[in-house]
């Protein structure tokens, strides 16, 4: 169960979820394949070079299966950190959690947002992702970078907020003064 299931206020429901982009983990996918295929290159006994001396053999399979080794850690990395963030709109508030062994939350109650920003790059735009930038009623701006569907997200603050605030009240023709 995640963490924003486990702390559902009585009477409160989740609208929208979303998490970091998957461009946060392209770093470490390219590192990981350039290291995995150096390393595979290593540990089947550098195919290619039948003349490479037997006992130096043993030190490239083992230099290979430590490249491999590292490509992997850093590929499970840069999974646990994407899937350790979570972000929530709810009926009431907005949550954004990062963390796994160590935690740290955010959430601001709708009713104390008083604007929200989106930033994106040209990749962004492309790619889908971008900054939110949530500002509460006399506090500091909170950026949230590399969301996934950032214009989402926040189209679902604002329709939240909407909900909240009710139909705008009727307006009173006024009079002509004579």
């Amino acid at each position: 169960m995640s963490y924003v299931d486990k702390n559902l206020i009585p009477g409160e429901q989740v609208i929208y979820r979303t998490r970091l982009h998957w461009i946060v983990i392209l770093g470490h996918l390219i590192f990981a394949i350039v290291l995995g295929v150096a390393g595979a290159w290593l540990a089947l006994g550098l195919p290619g070079y039948p003349n490479f001396p037997p006992d130096d053999l043993h030190y490239a399979r083992i230099g290979g299966a430590v490249l491999i080794v590292i490509a992997l850690v850093s590929l499970l990395t840069a999974l646990i950190r994407r899937n350790s963030v979570e972000m929530a709109v709810t009926n009431k508030r907005v949550t954004v959690k990062v963390g796994l062994a160590s935690r740290s939350t955010e959430e601001m109650m709708l009713n104390r947002i008083e604007s929200i920003m989106v930033d994106q790059s040209v990749m962004g735009r492309v790619m889908n992702y971008g900054t939110i930038t949530l500002r509460g009623v006399g506090g500091t701006p909170d950026p949230f970078r590399r969301i996934a569907h950032p214009l989402e997200f926040r189209r679902q603050v604002q329709h939240q907020l909407d909900l909240i605030q009710g139909p705008p009240p009727a307006q009173v023709p006024m009079k002509p003064v004579d």
